[in-house]
């Protein structure tokens, strides 16, 4: 397997390693957001969070939330982003599941995403739609 997040957990290609266990790593993103933005992964290979073991994504989680208060203390700001992209479409780069934990500040220049309220009869819709896909999975 070729996957840039396999070697850098093998330490087989460097990286900025922040936190290690024995199920996941933490290294800074070398193309942050913000300085300070940190992945964490689970060591052994997923694609995405539909592939990822339950057991797997609650390490990562827990790895996730124990930096979330480190990073934020270490680079002084103001609040924390943990996000998880899924698929080309969602931004995902790397296909090896990871978490992001990126430090955030009032003044940092980045936007959040802005909401559009539902068209008439649209939010009932999508709850129908999203209710009948979960109790068929």
């Amino acid at each position: 397997m070729d996957c840039l997040f396999c070697k850098i957990a093998t330490k087989e290609l460097p990286a900025e390693i922040v936190y290690e266990d024995d199920r996941t790593i933490a290294f800074l993103d070398i193309r942050p957001i913000n300085k300070g933005h940190t992945l964490v992964i689970p060591k052994d290979h997923a694609l995405n969070i539909y592939e990822i073991d339950d057991e797997r994504l609650c390490d990562v989680m827990k790895s996730a939330k124990r930096l979330a208060g480190v990073v934020k203390a270490a680079t002084n700001a103001e609040g924390i982003n943990i996000g998880m992209n899924n698929g080309p479409a969602a931004g995902q780069v790397v296909m090896h599941a990871h978490v992001h934990v990126i430090p955030r500040f009032a003044d940092d220049g980045h936007a959040h995403w802005h909401g559009e309220p539902y068209a008439e009869d649209e939010l009932e819709a999508f709850g129908k739609l999203i209710r009948d896909a979960a109790s068929a999975a």
